[in-house]
């Protein structure tokens, strides 16, 4: 298909281990991912949970949080990141160790749900 977006990666985050606290990351890079027509937050999630269901992922969700988020391993392209459901949209989160086939594919799988429904791609950079 033309015009296909680009899943390519200019900035991966910097991860950081502070004293006491978890885990941080610093820069990186982002995928908003925009439907063509208005979905509700949990609409989207919805579609998120069915797709992640049908595999090849192994996930996990954080259940404190005020927005549907996912920690996703293409078990096929063994690439990690996390998946979030916010503000109409759903987004997709590079970790250090991302690589873009398995941005591509859960693209392509979200894509496949509703052939009627389009996705604009914005990336966002923080350096």
């Amino acid at each position: 298909m033309t015009g296909d977006p680009s899943f390519s990666i200019p900035a991966r985050p910097t991860r950081r281990y502070p004293h006491g606290s978890g885990v941080e990351y610093e820069g990186g890079t982002e995928f908003e991912l925009v439907p063509n027509r208005g979905h509700t937050e949990p609409e989207l999630a919805a579609v998120v949970t069915d797709i992640l269901a049908d595999g090849p992922y192994r996930y996990g969700d954080f259940h404190d949080l005020p927005m549907p988020l996912w920690l996703v391993r293409d078990e096929d392209t063994t690439d990690v990141f996390r998946v979030a459901v916010r503000d109409g949209t759903v987004r997709l989160h590079v970790l250090p160790e991302t690589e873009s086939a398995g941005l591509r594919r859960f693209y392509d799988r979200l894509c496949d749900v509703d052939p009627s429904l389009s996705w604009a791609v914005d990336r966002r950079v923080d350096p």
